[in-house]
């Protein structure tokens, strides 16, 4: 990128941030408790809903649980279906499809889905930290001391496109290296990633918890990059990055204000239900088998990931420009596009939930 490119990208940014956080402030001003009634008063207009997700027992779409778990998503009014797919990328196609009407997926998508021509628009943050590991091979470690020693690696993710995908490409090309100086293995996000490292399959893994606890705790890597923590984040973006949300079609949602509007209400009740639960609360709650055959691990998983979830739902102006900024780095369909960072993201639903 030249100079001149730079400075007109640094330029844009700036003008688009402004406006971001004119909408956000508006969309906050907006959610009063009169005008949440209404919309709550309102008929749903499609209570019979599919929603795909990839990797559902993953500490990341833990919302997503939670709310169908809680209640929340039948006290909205809404009878949903949850498809569960092997990673993020295979959700997205769903949505994309038809055969989805909503998604629980990473916020990046949104932005690579504008530059394709796909108006696909969040409508609620569920996590503002990816909350995704990589590690190495134990064995491994010493060779490996920066993200360029990565190369010719073979590196396991949830699936190809999804945003742990999106995380090794983003840290390696700091180094200068590109998505193919890797090889990148679809290994799921539970029990299957785990014996893939045991194994011997991968030289490292770009995953989420309880994945990545289990192998921490059994030795089985050495962690490179860590971005469930406040400082992990911060280390490797500046601030928050903007991970799982809910995205639906625009047409969607203009077509359904009412059914988005309880979709969102489902999920943001989830996030409330968060701020005060202890990591017992959350193991009462969700199915045995996310324990991956141990409640400690699963009890440390979550005490270890507990920062990565958004306490607002509200996916701040910063945040999309940190998640195009790391999607630049690697994405050559993104470099020469005119994302509006402003269309990725309707905070008006939000608001009108938190006003209630």
């Amino acid at each position: 990128m030249t100079r001149t490119m730079t400075v007109s990208l640094t330029t844009r940014r700036l003008i688009a941030l402004k406006r971001l956080a004119a909408v956000a402030a508006l969309a906050i001003g907006l959610g009063g408790p009169g005008w949440a009634s209404q919309a709550c008063a309102q008929a749903v207009e499609k209570p019979d809903l599919v929603l795909g997700v990839g990797g559902k027992n993953l500490l990341y779409y833990l919302p997503l649980t939670l709310t169908e778990r809680l209640g929340y998503f039948k006290q909205e009014g809404l009878n949903v279906t949850i498809t569960d797919f092997g990673g993020g990328a295979k959700a997205l196609q769903s949505l994309i499809g038809g055969s989805a009407d909503v998604v629980t997926g990473a916020y990046e998508h949104t932005i690579r889905m504008q530059a394709k021509g796909q108006d696909i628009v969040a409508v609620i943050e569920l996590g503002r930290f990816p909350g995704i590991v990589l590690g190495v091979r134990k064995d491994k470690a010493a060779q490996v001391r920066s993200f360029k020693d990565l190369k010719g690696m073979k590196i396991g993710v949830t699936a190809p496109g999804s945003s742990t995908n999106f995380f090794v490409n983003a840290l390696i090309a700091r180094e200068g290296l590109k998505p193919d100086d890797v090889a990148i293995i679809g290994v799921g996000a539970g029990l299957s990633a785990v014996a893939a490292m045991k194994k011997g399959d991968l030289d490292a893994i770009s995953n989420l918890d309880p994945v990545m606890t289990k192998l921490e705790q059994d030795g089985d890597i050495a962690v490179l990059a860590d971005t469930r923590t406040e400082e992990g984040n911060m280390k490797l973006f500046g601030g928050n990055n903007p991970a799982a949300v809910v995205y639906l079609k625009r047409d969607f949602v203009r077509k359904y204000p009412v059914t988005t509007q309880h979709v969102v209400n489902a999920f943001y009740k989830s996030l409330v239900w968060l701020r005060t639960a202890s990591p017992e609360d959350i193991a009462r709650i969700v199915p045995e088998e996310y324990y991956l055959g141990d409640r400690a691990l699963y009890l440390a998983s979550v005490k270890a990931s507990a920062p990565m979830y958004s306490r607002t739902g509200v996916i701040p102006p910063a945040g999309m420009a940190n998640a195009l900024d790391m999607l630049l780095r690697f994405d050559p369909e993104l470099k020469d596009a005119k994302v509006d960072l402003s269309r990725t993201f309707d905070g008006g639903f939000v608001a009108k939930a938190g006003g209630q």
